[in-house]
């Protein structure tokens, strides 16, 4: 391995971007690498479906407690959620230009970037909305005994409609109104969808007199701040990255690899009998495993090793841990062999790490490949678009090239983002967090959903096999 020396003095702003900072003064300062995550139900989103399966409920519920009869049900139940959408949407329309609603805004700074807004909304904010509120309704509503369009007095109105259902839009159509110019002081720091009102909207909607202010929490994350630790320690920042020596050669084994792999998908298998296992085989077997004490003496099964029907391509032993391979070579069917092996530092699974176990394999079929010969007519199933074997080692080789190129950049910004990390503060906001764990959860079931089908095709193969 080779050692390269990468300076970040000079890109200390762009890497900031890298730990999920922005520094101040950037118009990208809510382009962090981490994506803010779509925040759980909350009241403020107020989205229409939700809305709807409410609104539906609370009108049937006050439909039941006003009338009996089956066609003022109907009735209620054709116009009810629509209308109550359309009426808090009413109260809320803006133009441009729009005066301040005269709002009180408490703003505190809370920790992990958080920030707190405690809002008061004056009465004749309430008043307006709710007397929209109203007026939307009396156009839609279709009262009986009334004709479309004439008005229908206002308690008559409230009676049809239900106190509840009208307090519950207007308050919607408050929120609606006020959370722009609310925000306002955050929207140029404040993280996508991190925002949720903390009130409940139910007591909000118990509480509200259109004659009396409202108020209500948010709480929002705002993208963090950087503090350099000490002062312009960023600067001379040098890292060492960890590369291939020759780029060439690794991308030039890299290919042949997959070429040699992709000879082997196209290939077949077929049983052997009456020999040991030899390299290039393929092997079914059953693994299981156990602890080795300091003392020698053996301890629990280790449940991850265990397993029945493992298929062992000899040719893959650089995948397996150090040794497994090699030493199975010349294990027949029905055969049962143990053995010791130590699982490296390296190892995946992290708390297997230095860990010294006895593994005990059995034989149960074995199979050798029998490959088709590499020439141009092979190459177009081997890879698309390519109708020469030059054309695919051509092709392969600039992938990898491509590959291991990515690799280092990716290795070289994790270096300088690992030593930016030690000379800085900064208070990651929660939402950042929360959503590079669903990220790395997704990205793990996507792994786990790939190995098992690749499992299944590996399976697919010994379907039809020919005895030797």
């Amino acid at each position: 391995m080779a050692m390269a020396v990468a300076h970040a003095s000079t890109a200390a702003s762009k890497l900031a971007v890298s730990v999920g900072v922005a520094p101040q003064h950037s118009s990208r300062a809510q382009r962090v690498r981490f994506v803010a995550p779509v925040s759980v139900s909350s009241e403020l989103q107020l989205s229409k479906k939700s809305r709807r399966l409410r609104v539906g409920a609370v009108n049937g519920s006050n439909l039941a407690a006003l009338y009996s009869h089956s066609q003022y049900r109907e009735q209620r139940s054709r116009r009810g959620e629509a209308m109550v959408v359309r009426a808090s949407e009413v109260a809320v329309k803006e133009e441009s230009g729009t005066p301040s609603l005269g709002l009180e805004v408490v703003e505190t700074l809370e920790p992990n970037s958080r920030v707190h807004l405690k809002v008061r909304v004056p009465a004749s904010v309430c008043k307006d909305c709710y007397d929209q509120v109203l007026k939307e309704f009396g156009k839609q509503a279709k009262v009986p005994g009334f004709r479309p369009g004439k008005p229908v007095p206002q308690s008559v109105l409230i009676n049809y409609i239900g106190t509840d259902q009208i307090r519950s839009s207007a308050v919607e159509a408050v929120l609606k109104k006020t959370l722009p110019e609310a925000m306002s002081s955050v929207a140029g720091r404040s993280l996508k969808d991190s925002e949720h009102i903390v009130t409940k909207f139910a007591d909000l909607a118990a509480d509200f007199v259109p004659e009396k202010p409202l108020s209500y929490d948010v709480a929002v994350d705002v993208a963090p701040e950087v503090k350099w630790n000490p002062e312009n320690g960023y600067k001379n920042l040098k890292v060492t990255v960890e590369c291939e020596a020759d780029d060439a050669v690794a991308a030039q084994k890299a290919a042949d690899a997959e070429l040699q792999s992709r000879v082997k998908d196209l290939g077949s298998l077929k049983v052997v009998i009456g020999r040991g296992v030899e390299m290039g085989d393929v092997a079914i077997v059953d693994v299981s495993a156990v602890r080795l004490n300091e003392d020698g003496t053996t301890g629990d099964e280790i449940l991850s090793c265990k397993q029945k029907g493992f298929q062992l391509d000899t040719d893959e032993g650089g995948s397996f841990l150090p040794g497994f391979v090699e030493a199975l070579i010349g294990i027949q069917n029905g055969e049962s062999r143990s053995f010791d092996l130590v699982f490296p530092e390296t190892w995946e699974q992290e708390s297997l790490r230095g860990m010294k176990a006895r593994f005990t394999v059995e034989g149960r079929e074995l199979f050798v490949r029998q490959l088709p010969e590499l020439n141009d007519e092979l190459a177009p199933q081997l890879v698309e678009n390519c109708t020469t074997v030059a054309e695919i080692k051509e092709a392969l080789l600039k992938k990898h090239s491509e590959q291991i190129e990515r690799v280092k950049k990716q290795a070289t910004q994790f270096a300088i983002t690992n030593e930016l990390s030690k000379v800085v503060d900064i208070d990651i906001p929660n939402s950042l967090l929360e959503e590079q764990g669903r990220q790395m959860y997704a990205a793990k079931l996507i792994e786990l959903q790939v190995k098992i089908e690749t499992s299944i095709c590996s399976c697919d193969i010994f379907k039809s096999l020919v005895l030797v």
